[in-house]
């Protein structure tokens, strides 16, 4: 059997926890069209009769402007240290793509085999998809430029074929049902943290984590306590919203995936507090698991 450690890695929102998703045929990433989205790295297996590929979904690199920030994108840059395969998706042009510049200027410096990867194919044309593919194959650092377009599942098949050519010799890292090795506590985290973003107003997202209060298997229920944090008191009332009904809101629909997740009932208690500044907080994002 080949095995072998796969790195995503671009800005934000250019579709890494989207492919990783199409690549399982499973959603264990989240996705939304907010930046920043994606805060820890995701862990996904993808297992055939002749290979495993554990794929790291990764924060997207961007200029930090808090410690949450620094810390993302330097979650993203470790991960290329011990890889097999580096998978640098782009969605523009490199002079259209703000960071993309310098991205490829630390990938040069990466021995690891590297592919680029064309995403959102399906939204550009002939035209604009042969710019950005020669403008990044004259840079010359790329071992393969794929198109495709992961909401849609476009080519997926060519991507884990070339990856697989790559893999060397190796075990099996994990039990062949297994999709992540990321606990169902913080799933749950990151979906509660989802349905947030997608409810939520374009100011309140990058200010929002999730604190797993209490998680209790009973039999055929599941009981859950979370607790939603804001930055600002104002924030506090958008995610509440009117009577209550947003974080009703958030919470029917993040209950309905738990429960898809868990196979069993859930139970789920939703609170909102304020901890301002908490980004720029070491103890705090240690508190949330954003720093060991």
């Amino acid at each position: 059997m080949k095995s072998g450690f796969i790195s995503i890695i671009g800005r934000p929102n250019v579709g890494k926890s989207t492919l990783l998703n199409a690549v399982l045929g499973e959603k264990i990433a989240i996705a939304t069209n907010k930046p920043q989205t994606t805060r820890n790295t995701i862990r996904g297996i993808y297992t055939t009769d002749d290979a495993q590929m554990v794929f790291l979904d990764t924060p997207g690199i961007h200029k930090g402007k808090t410690k949450l920030g620094e810390y993302m994108t330097d979650l993203a840059f470790t991960s290329l240290k011990e890889v097999e395969v580096i998978l640098f998706l782009v969605d523009s042009s490199i002079t259209k793509g703000p960071g993309d510049a310098h991205i490829v200027e630390f990938l040069k410096k990466v021995n690891t085999p590297k592919f680029l990867i064309i995403n959102k194919m399906d939204t550009m044309s002939p035209d604009e998809y042969r710019k950005i593919y020669e403008e990044y194959e004259e840079i010359g650092i790329f071992e393969e430029i794929i198109g495709l377009s992961a909401l849609e599942s476009t080519n997926i098949d060519i991507l884990l074929d070339k990856i697989e050519e790559k893999l060397e010799e190796g075990p099996q890292y994990f039990p062949r049902e297994m999709l992540t090795d990321n606990p169902e506590r913080f799933l749950v985290s990151e979906i509660l943290r989802e349905k947030a973003l997608l409810y939520l107003d374009d100011e309140v997202p990058h200010g929002v984590a999730v604190e797993i209060e209490a998680f209790v298997e009973e039999e055929n229920v599941t009981k859950i306590a979370a607790v939603i944090y804001c930055e600002r008191k104002s924030h506090k009332g958008i995610i509440i919203g009117k009577g209550g009904r947003k974080l009703k809101g958030i919470g029917k629909s993040s209950r309905e995936e738990i429960e898809a997740l868990l196979g069993c009932k859930v139970f789920l208690q939703l609170w909102v507090k304020v901890k301002e500044n908490w980004r720029d907080s070491n103890a705090a994002l240690s508190n949330f698991g954003y720093r060991q």
